[in-house]
């Protein structure tokens, strides 16, 4: 075949073009494993978006169509065979996300409270935690409701404790009662918000709620009704407050959630110190703890056989020392709950411990993908969770940019010692920028000196901490433990102070605005060229980054929001939200102002509107709004529809007359949260609901007589 050239004796342009773009792709040969849990992730995401729950029958259509274009495209499509498989690849993936996502989503199916309960309350204890407002707070399944069939009650419900405390100490498997209210999972606290029902959906909360009446324990843990999963949660509880017992009031419960997960006893101004100077992720047993943790283990055992001459010769030293990592990893995964984000970790250490056993790199993206796909696969729902992102971006970015170093042999031109200090530096500074993104936009505010924090506290963590839980763990049968503890005792108080004296310095967190829906799948995108591409392709994924930041400098925030009850309402007011009532809605009120990037609590917001909490109007683009929160029997609906062109009235039962536009208690049952927006043309207004869609979660949630 020939070749065209032009008159300079070069092929034309269009050609050049070509077969630059045929390069840049063909450089991504044998690297297309990595984009794996990317397209599985963009199936599972796209899942989650949906305003209908898809039919099994089009998940079924679509893979009969990929299916006759895999083979029209062997058919007919030889020349272009390899990158035709590639798309054809990535988007058999896409659907498979999908339907695994859809998958889980029934699988997990169990019943919804659908209406507001009073009444007894029995149930066997899986989980004792602390609410929000530190009150006890009891998980509990083998529910027993008044009046209430076994097919129409919840698997799980969550109560938290607001009646007097008995003295009784609660253990897991016991089996309580009591009286109280229990309602369903309430929906985003406003439209487009954190979906609180889907959350609670994956866990089969069925209902939540709380008592102002005694607890009481009506049958002790039974060891024969005890499953594995509630027995190692009683030993979890047991060893927690066996470390809390042994170390000091601050020290104690931060290792006793960083070796259990057990967080009950943490004191809120230590915990916000933490979230203050970005150390908060040292609470979570994710990928740091379980590599520290298994890298000791590791260089232990590893330094032990190799002192044996006569071992070191005939055995594989290292292949040994990852299995005995492996086993602590599994016992570490036992005895920390293993929860999502302990499972996630678990599986990437075990992927890298396996890649020593039979003797291949063992920190690769291609480890990491694989760890990746398996989390997405078994457990879909963790895609939209900040654990799985923030832990994903850190190590995605770590192995990446490592990597990259690597390759070009930059630490090993520096001396030893200058060369590890290097490497703290540059692990802590790519994973507070990888991760940064993703905690600002679920947590609206960034630890401007979390660099700091992170350089003083996580060598402490890996070299006295975690070796001091080990040292712990294996004077146990001794009974010196308490060498162990003290050693841990000594790095936790270190951690604590730097926290302390970091969230101390002024501006040390800075609020920010909640992003818009595209903000982080763009960075998502955008970090993932940078680190999975090939060639300096790579570069073009500054693209998408800068477009996410400009778009998140540019987020709308509602200028009135009206909470699920109608009770709680907040109106702009020169850039800042007020607030009609100090106490209520709490947690609403909470939400709103993080997400408008405002620092204020509730009773500050309250304070500067000047508003009334039962009673309030004000003009919004010419549109006169009424709220109304007092008794039904005292408000002249008819007169506040003529003399406004919306009335919000949260306690009236009954429809709104004909022609009168606003909400009543059955639209806030129907709609959720209210958001209004100011336009060019007007109003627009938007509910949680219709953003929800119908939806498993929600549609399990409709109002139904009991």
């Amino acid at each position: 075949m020939e070749t065209r050239v032009g008159d300079d004796g070069q092929p034309p342009k269009s050609n050049r073009l070509s077969a630059s773009v045929l390069e840049i792709f063909g450089q991504q040969q044998g690297h297309l494993f990595p984009w794996a849990p990317v397209c599985v992730g963009v199936g599972i995401g796209a899942y989650f978006l949906a305003r209908a729950e898809p039919h099994w029958t089009s998940f079924l259509g679509l893979f009969v169509t990929l299916g006759l274009v895999w083979l029209a495209a062997a058919r007919f499509g030889r020349h272009r065979a390899c990158w035709t498989s590639v798309v054809l690849w990535a988007l058999s993936l896409i659907v498979a996300g999908a339907a695994v996502a859809s998958f889980r989503s029934h699988a997990v199916t169990a019943p919804v409270l659908g209406y507001r309960y009073y009444g007894p309350i029995e149930g066997r204890i899986v989980a004792i935690d602390k609410s929000a407002s530190q009150k006890p707070r009891l998980t509990l399944d083998q529910i027993r409701l008044a009046r209430m069939s076994p097919e129409k009650t919840p698997i799980r419900v969550r109560i938290s404790l607001h009646g007097p405390d008995l003295g009784i100490p609660f253990a897991a498997g016991d089996v309580v009662m009591t009286t109280g209210h229990l309602g369903p999972p309430s929906g985003p606290v406003e439209p487009g918000g954190y979906d609180f029902q889907r959350s609670l959906w994956f866990q089969q909360l069925g209902a939540l709620g709380y008592t102002r009446n005694p607890t009481l324990r009506s049958k002790p843990a039974d060891p024969l009704d005890t499953g594995l999963s509630l027995r190692l949660y009683a030993a979890r509880r047991t060893l927690a407050e066996a470390i809390k017992s042994r170390m000091g009031a601050q020290e104690g419960p931060f290792a006793a959630a960083i070796i259990t997960g057990d967080r009950s006893d943490l004191d809120p101004t230590l915990l916000e110190a933490l979230r203050a100077s970005n150390l908060a992720h040292l609470l979570a047993i994710s990928g740091l703890h379980m590599g520290l943790l298994t890298g000791a283990v590791f260089a232990i055992v590893r330094l032990g056989l190799a002192l044996s001459q006569p071992l070191a010769l005939r055995l594989p030293v290292r292949k040994i020392a990852a299995c005995v990592a492996l086993c602590a990893a599994l016992a570490y995964l036992g005895v920390s709950g293993a929860n999502v984000a302990t499972q996630r970790a678990f599986i990437m250490v075990s992927v890298m411990l396996l890649a020593i056993c039979v003797e291949r790199p063992a920190l690769t993206l291609r480890a990491v993908a694989i760890a990746a796909l398996l989390i997405l696969l078994l457990t879909p729902e963790a895609l939209v969770t900040p654990g799985f992102q923030m832990s994903f971006a850190a190590t995605t970015a770590l192995v990446a940019v490592f990597a990259f170093l690597r390759d070009r042999a930059l630490f090993l031109r520096l001396p030893k010692w200058v060369s590890g200090a290097a490497s703290l530096l540059v692990s802590s500074f790519i994973a507070g920028a990888a991760t940064a993104p993703f905690g600002a936009a679920h947590f609206n505010q960034f630890a401007q000196f979390g660099l700091i924090a992170n350089l003083l506290s996580v060598p402490v963590m890996g070299f006295v901490v975690m070796p001091g839980a080990l040292l712990a763990a294996a004077l146990i049968p001794l009974g010196l433990e308490s060498a162990g503890l003290w050693v841990m005792q000594q790095g936790l108080a270190w951690i604590l102070y730097v926290a302390e004296s970091v969230s101390g310095l002024d501006g040390s967190t800075r609020a920010i605005v909640a992003p818009g829906p595209w903000v982080l799948p763009l960075v998502s995108i955008g970090g993932l060229q940078l680190c999975v591409w090939q060639g300096a392709g790579r570069l073009f994924g500054l693209a998408p980054i800068g477009v996410a930041l400009l778009l998140w400098m540019q987020a709308e925030r509602p200028d009135v929001l009206i909470s699920d009850s109608g009770r709680l309402v907040g109106v702009m007011q020169d850039g800042q939200r007020g607030l009609n009532k100090p106490k209520g809605d709490g947690f609403a009120a909470q939400v709103w102002l993080e997400n408008d990037g405002d620092s204020a609590g509730q009773a500050d917001a309250a304070q500067r509107s000047g508003y009334l909490a039962n009673k309030l109007q004000f003009d919004l683009a010419k549109t006169s709004i009424v709220f109304d929160a007092a008794n039904p029997e005292k408000i002249d609906i008819a007169a506040l529809c003529a003399a406004h062109d919306l009335v919000v009235v949260p306690r009236l039962e009954q429809a709104l007359p004909t022609g009168c536009k606003g909400w009543a208690a059955p639209h806030f049952r129907r709609d959720g949260a209210i958001a209004i927006y100011v336009t060019d043309h007007g109003l627009r207004y938007e509910n949680s609901r219709s953003l929800q869609g119908d939806r498993l979660w929600v549609s399990h949630q409709k109002d139904r007589s009991q």
